[in-house]
């Protein structure tokens, strides 16, 4: 859909309220990544695919003097699935690898957080996040632990309550009985619109220790260009839920703005963020994340040309993609498909595609829901047929493990 009009917003400077237009400013922090399990090769090639330019970040992110130019990954690439770690999920959305190799898995529909040993599969309920609401594309949705998980033993997770989407924190004690190891919840951040659909939800640590949210507009389109929503944006948070420092706009939580539905959240080796988001009718897309850009949403979808918008990294028709979880291993962003039901690779270089995104895994395990970086070229990958949406078969919903290339 091309675009119609610049998106403006409004913000804040003492007591004047001063209209100006959203600008791009700089790509921001670096990504974990997953691998997942049985043999594919890729095929299929995108609609389209575009760039988004990579200004210079801010020098707490900049890398050394003297680094290494960077450097293209292969053209095309390969999928291996090592093998199935757990199966018998239901409705699985979130993931969070824990430091001893075992898996915590959020559930959106029954609201609980289970771990899953990493070797054997065994399944263990930590217990039930009070306050869940789920309906629709609604429920307890992403996970992540604490950037000290070592010392404070803290999970965050982001859900919809019975008045708006949030982000709490819980106390996680090894200690306890199952079911009972999750400690009551601490609302980090509340207030983000929430709907039957486009609730976002997708939450992650930076490598600045600042944690990021992913938000959907909520089936309220002018959500997502009115800056004093928190609906339709990627908000960036201090871990205590206060707007970070360094935002683009003073006291205020908002990162970047235009989005319709973020769903997928990773960075890469040079600490440039990356979001995966739904279109509506014509165009899914990954964006790189420049601090302050605005992405379009609703007076474009895909590639505008806009210099008022940033254009998408690459895009998809929406039968090909409906993207989720994204990753970044081997020097390329791995993204999740639901309607798709498939796995895209997206090479990069300098914040943009290098080559055609490949897909792998196509219609294998049916729609594809979260992946997670497993560390050097492994992967987590989490199915989702028992979403409402999808076509159960005996074992799903599962996660397997990929080794990528």
């Amino acid at each position: 859909m091309k675009s119609r009009s610049p998106g403006w917003g409004r913000r804040v400077e003492g007591t004047k309220i001063v209209q100006r237009r959203a600008v791009p400013a700089v790509l921001a922090a670096a990504v974990l990544v997953l691998t997942a399990a049985c043999s594919s090769r890729g095929g299929g090639s995108p609609d389209g695919t575009g760039s988004a330019a990579a200004p210079s970040r801010p020098a707490a992110q900049s890398p050394s003097p003297g680094a290494a130019a960077e450097t293209a990954p292969p053209a095309t690439g390969t999928v291996e699935v090592v093998r199935t770690v757990a199966e018998g999920l239901n409705s699985p959305w979130g993931l969070a690898p824990l430091p001893d190799g075992d898996l915590l898995v959020s559930s959106r529909d029954e609201g609980t957080i289970l771990r899953v040993d990493g070797r054997t599969g065994k399944k263990t309920e930590l217990g039930e996040v009070p306050g869940v609401s789920a309906a629709g594309e609604g429920g307890l949705l992403g996970i992540a632990l604490s950037p000290d998980y070592a010392s404070d033993h803290m999970v965050y997770a982001y859900f919809t309550s019975a008045s708006d989407n949030r982000v709490v924190r819980m106390l996680h004690d090894e200690e306890k009985p199952a079911g009972e190891q999750l400690g009551a919840p601490d609302t980090v951040f509340r207030g983000i619109p929430k709907g039957f659909v486009h609730n976002g939800g997708r939450i992650a640590f930076g490598p600045d220790g600042m944690l990021y949210v992913g938000t959907g507009e909520s089936g309220e389109e002018g959500l997502s260009q009115d800056a004093d929503s928190t609906g339709g944006k990627i908000l960036r948070l201090t871990p205590e839920g206060e707007p970070a420092p360094g935002n683009p706009a003073p006291d205020s939580p908002v990162y970047s703005s235009g989005h319709r539905n973020v769903q997928g959240l990773a960075w890469d080796g040079r600490q440039r963020l990356f979001a995966a988001e739904f279109g509506q009718d014509t165009w899914d897309e990954l964006n790189a994340i420049k601090p302050g850009g605005n992405y379009g949403w609703p007076e474009a979808e895909g590639r505008s040309g806009d210099p008022g918008f940033q254009d998408p990294v690459a895009q998809w028709t929406t039968d090909k993609a409906s993207p989720s979880g994204i990753a970044y291993a081997e020097g390329s962003i791995w993204m999740a498909g639901l309607r798709g039901e498939r796995l895209w690779r997206i090479p990069l270089k300098d914040a943009r595609a290098s080559a055609d995104p490949q897909s792998f895994l196509e219609g294998d395990y049916g729609r594809l829901r979260t992946v997670v970086a497993a560390g050097g070229d492994r992967l987590w990958l989490v199915t989702s047929e028992t979403d409402g949406r999808g076509s159960p078969r005996g074992g799903d919903d599962r996660i397997l493990e990929l080794r990528v290339s």
